[in-house]
């Protein structure tokens, strides 16, 4: 039997143990856990004040602070200016006068640029030889748009890197299974490049796409029949290309115009005086200098 001492010290204990169990249900109670209330329902504890909700106006400045921090971080000149909202009715988009063919009626048409009078240009980026971590750290921090077209002789090699940067929101299209020179195939074999493609594209990155880039820019009536037998809708070509130390230009005044499709490829070191984070400084440096904004293709398209 418990000494009178020894009843004292556990009646001390048991009441402790109750005192913290009432605490604690309380404080349930409070945070609206006990019950099952929404915590949204919830008032702040007395004394604390709730954290204000952020405004339109106050969510732009802190985005534009992140990417201003970003781009000091990746040695970009300036920051990158913010491209206007996506158009609510897209452009109607044709052939480009001089790149038809004979009977394209109803075929996906093929465009070098974008109808718009907005100062956006496009970034599109060909091929997947160079498979560079740094590029996709840099231009998710960066919140830079661009398209890829991929051909699978060179993705095949590590399918993972461009899973990444599916999932960082950048759309994968079709240029082909071994980016051969189309108008030399037959349209057989030209149909077993674009659907060939297609079928890894939705084997591996989950979809079908859309849109398709022959190898070179160079195509014919039987590869826009075969490219739109294989479910695509159009074949952007480009106006611009930009290399890690030049731009080549396919306009005469050799310049940058509201809704073009810039062109570059998946290179490094090996093919290059640079890296693919070198040729982005050189390409963004261009387009801010000229007051021009990346936007997202495939929100046009």
């Amino acid at each position: 039997m418990r000494s009178v001492r020894q009843n004292y010290k556990y009646g001390l204990k048991v009441a402790a143990a109750r005192t913290g169990i009432a605490a604690l249900a309380l404080a349930a109670l409070v945070s609206g856990c006990a019950s099952g209330a929404d915590p949204k329902s919830v008032k702040p504890a007395p004394g604390r004040q709730a954290p204000p909700a952020l405004d339109a106006a106050a969510e732009l400045r802190l985005a534009q602070a992140a990417r201003a921090a970003a781009a000091k971080r990746w040695g970009l000149a300036k920051t990158p200016l913010t491209a206007p909202a996506p158009p609510a009715k897209k452009p109607v988009i044709e052939f480009r006068d001089g790149f038809e063919v004979e009977d394209g009626e109803g075929l996906p048409p093929v465009f070098t640029t974008i109808p718009t009078k907005h100062k956006v240009i496009f970034l599109t980026i060909d091929d997947g030889a160079e498979k560079d971590p740094a590029f996709l750290r840099m231009m998710s921090d960066l919140k830079i748009p661009y398209t890829a077209f991929l051909s699978d002789y060179l993705v095949k090699e590590d399918y993972g890197y461009f899973r990444q940067m599916r999932d960082r929101g950048v759309v994968l299209n079709n240029h082909t299974l071994h980016h051969p020179y189309l108008p030399g195939l037959s349209y057989e074999r030209q149909k077993r490049e674009i659907c060939g493609m297609q079928d890894v594209m939705k084997k591996q990155f989950g979809k079908r796409p859309t849109l398709f880039r022959p190898p070179f820019g160079n195509y014919n009536e039987d590869t826009l029949r075969a490219a739109k037998s294989c479910g695509i809708k159009a074949v952007p070509l480009w106006n611009e290309e930009i290399f890690v130390d030049h731009w080549e230009y396919r306009e005469w005044d050799r310049d940058l115009h509201p809704g073009d499709i810039v062109l570059s490829h998946f290179r490094g070191k090996k093919d290059w005086k640079g890296t693919m984070p070198d040729m982005v400084r050189r390409f963004m440096k261009m387009v801010t200098d000229k007051g021009y904004a990346v936007a997202r293709l495939e929100d046009y398209l």
